[in-house]
């Protein structure tokens, strides 16, 4: 079985709504759980993690190591945080807050940040894309832990504009 096929099969379990499926052959077994939203391959002692939510693989060439990907921002919707903007993920990826696992962290609750500004970036197929921020404001709250995977239009920060 092919990554293809895995995937595949990984679509069509998340969209039958099924919670667990398990499928046993002579060398290899999977198990795809909806709830955990994480599927587990084992080979051996071998153990892969793949979203259940899979994107559509894109098709373009890396041209540069990192790339600069412009957050989106948009008003916050709960009443507590409407004063506040909330910067959303352009993309589907890895949440990291440093540039390194040594550094510091890009920007902190209460910092001062203009547009243009790096808040975090975020690795998609192995290119680690700097999110800057487009609004000028205060750092309220950092709404994803860092190293976590975050989907298209996930909510990351929450930026006061005043």
């Amino acid at each position: 079985m092919d990554i293809k096929e895995i995937q595949n099969l990984i679509k069509f379990v998340a969209k039958s709504g099924a919670t667990e499926v398990k499928l046993e052959m002579d060398d290899f077994k999977i198990t795809i759980k909806t709830t955990t939203e994480q599927a587990t391959i084992e080979n051996g002692n071998y153990i892969q993690h793949i979203p259940v939510s899979m994107p559509q693989v894109q098709t373009a060439a890396p041209a540069a190591q990192t790339t600069e990907t412009p957050a989106a921002p948009v008003a916050a919707s709960n009443d507590d945080d409407s004063k506040y903007i909330t910067v959303k993920s352009p993309i589907i990826g890895t949440f990291y807050r440093k540039p390194s696992p040594d550094k510091a962290a890009f920007v902190e609750v209460g910092a001062a940040v203009k547009p243009g500004d790096v808040l975090c970036v975020i690795e998609a197929m192995k290119l680690f894309n700097e999110i800057e921020s487009e609004v000028s404001g205060k750092i309220v709250k950092v709404l994803v832990d860092d190293s976590s995977p975050v989907e298209f239009d996930q909510p990351l920060f929450l930026v006061d504009p005043s």
